[in-house]
């Protein structure tokens, strides 16, 4: 089984320490990053798509993807 998830976040650290953590925990980068701006909030969004292969599990929509 294949994961999805897509990071977000504000244009700061944060974010990248949020990319970092996914990678560390096995996920892959999937595509490339964006770059948007928020004017809700009146700062800059980045995001990235991460992808991890599961074997010997099927998907559960339950499942907190982060936890894998």
């Amino acid at each position: 089984m294949k994961l999805y998830r897509f990071l977000s976040g504000p244009d700061d650290s944060s974010f990248c320490h949020k990319v970092s953590a996914a990678l560390d925990k096995g996920w892959e980068l999937h595509g490339s990053p964006t770059y948007a701006f928020d004017a809700g909030a009146n700062v800059m969004r980045c995001g990235q798509a991460v992808v991890k292969e599961l074997y010997g599990q099927s998907y559960d929509s339950t499942m907190t993807l982060g936890d894998h």
